[in-house]
C-alpha cells in the first residue's frame, strides 16, 4: 500500500510541538526578571541560526529516515511513491540477510583491533612529545601533520603503499619475513581474509597525531610538582605514569574512546576506495553495505532501516562506556 505520508506527518507534527510545548512549559517555571528575560531573548537570536540548521539539516533528516525505514522507496521517483512495509525491512535485516550480519562481523573486528591500539599509540606518542628535547615542535608537527590528510588522499597513497608489486612496506618486510621462509602479505590481494582488516588498522595510525595533541594538551596541565613529588618519595617511571598522568588524563582518555568508537564504526572511504566488500565480503564495511544498498541497489527504505541499527548500536555501546567510567574518570573540577 502507499505510504499514508499525510497521515504521517500529522503524526510526527502533532510529536514534535507537544515536545515543544513540554520543553516551553519546563523552561517557564522560574521566575525571570526582565533583565534577565531580555538576556534570554538576546541569547535564543545569537543560537537561533544554529537552532534552524540543526532542525532542518539534522533533526529533519533524522525523523525522514526514520519514517522512511518503514518502507520501500527506490530513491528514483518522487517521494509520495514509498510504499508501507511496516516492519519488514527490520525483519529482513535482522533474519534473512546474510550481508548484514558479515558487515556487522567485519565492523565490529576492526572496532576491537583500532580503538585500543590508536588510543595507546596516541598516549604514548604524547608522552614522547612531552619531553624537553631539541627539535620537540618540530618532531610534534611531523606526528600532526599526516592526521590533516583528507580521506580520499590518503586511501590512495596507502593504496600505493599495500601494493604487492611494487609497495614500500611489503620491500621493508621482505627481508624479515625472508628470515621465516616467507613471503609478505599480499594485503588487498590474496591474504585479504586475514590481512585486510590489520591493514585498514594500520592506516588508521595515520592519524593517530590528532588523539596525541589532546593527551600533549592534558600532560601540560598537570603540575610539574605532582612528578617531584612522586620522584622524591621514591617511585619509578611507570609508577609514576600510573599514579600521575593517567589518572589526571582520564576525561580526556575516556573523550578519545568514545569519539575512536564512534568514528571506526563509520569506515566507509577506504573501504569504498581500496577494497570495496572484498573477496567473500571481507572487508564489507557497515556504512560500505549501507551505501550499496541506498545509491546501488537503490532501496533506500532498508537502507534507513540499517542507518537506525547503526544509531542503536553505537548508543548502546557509548552509554555502555559512559556507565563503566563513573569510577574510572577522576574530574579536578569535581574534588571535594
Amino acid at each position: 500500500n502507499p505510504m499514508p505520508w499525510t497521515t504521517v506527518m500529522l503524526i510526527t507534527g502533532a510529536i514534535g510541538v507537544t515536545l515543544a510545548a513540554v520543553l516551553y512549559t519546563r523552561a517557564r517555571r522560574e521566575k525571570l526578571g526582565p533583565l534577565d528575560r531580555a538576556q534570554e531573548r538576546a541569547g535564543f537570536a545569537f543560537i537561533a541560526p544554529w537552532l534552524i540548521g540543526f532542525a532542518l539539516l539534522t533533526i529533519g533528516p533524522m525523523i525522514a529516515s526514520l519514517l522512511l525505514s518503514f518502507s520501500r522507496w527506490s530513491g528514483m521517483t518522487p517521494i509520495g511513491t514509498a510504499e508501507g512495509v511496516g516492519v519488514a525491512n527490520y525483519r529482513q535485516l535482522f533474519f534473512a540477510d546474510p550481508t548484514f550480519v558479515q558487515s556487522l562481523k567485519v565492523t565490529g573486528y576492526y572496532v576491537l583491533l583500532a580503538v585500543p591500539i590508536s588510543q595507546v599509540l596516541a598516549l604514548a606518542v604524547a608522552l614522547l612529545m612531552n619531553t624537553g628535547v631539541r627539535f620537540i615542535t618540530f618532531f610534534r608537527t611531523v606526528y600532526f601533520v599526516p592526521s590533516v590528510v583528507s580521506g580520499a588522499a590518503l586511501a590512495v597513497l596507502w593504496l600505493q603503499i599495500y601494493n604487492n608489486d611494487y609497495g614500500i612496506l611489503n620491500k621493508l618486510l621482505a627481508p624479515i619475513t625472508g628470515l621465516f621462509g616467507k613471503s609478505p602479505p599480499d594485503w588487498f590481494g590474496n591474504d585479504i581474509k586475514v590481512w585486510g582488516i590489520p591493514a585498514f588498522v594500520i592506516m588508521g595510525l595515520w592519524g593517530v597525531g590528532g588523539g596525541m595533541i589532546i593527551y600533549l594538551a592534558g600532560l601540560k596541565g598537570i603540575p610539574r610538582s605532582l612528578y617531584e613529588a612522586a620522584y622524591i618519595d621514591g617511585a619509578g617511571p611507570m609508577r609514576r605514569l600510573a599514579a600521575i598522568p593517567l589518572p589526571m588524563l582520564s576525561p580526556l582518555i575516556f573523550y578519545n574512546l568514545v569519539m575512536g568508537i564512534i568514528g571506526s564504526f563509520q569506515v566507509f572511504t577506504q573501504a569504498y576506495m581500496m577494497t570495496g566488500a572484498g573477496t567473500d565480503n571481507a572487508t564489507l564495511f557497515y556504512v560500505y553495505s549501507l551505501f550499496r544498498h541506498a545509491f546501488e541497489f537503490h532501496n533506500m527504505g532498508y537502507a534507513s532501516a540499517m542507518a537506525w541499527v547503526l544509531f542503536v548500536i553505537v548508543l548502546v555501546l557509548t552509554l555502555a562506556v559512559f556507565r563503566g567510567s563513573r569510577n574510572l574518570v577522576y574530574y579536578e573540577g569535581l574534588k571535594t
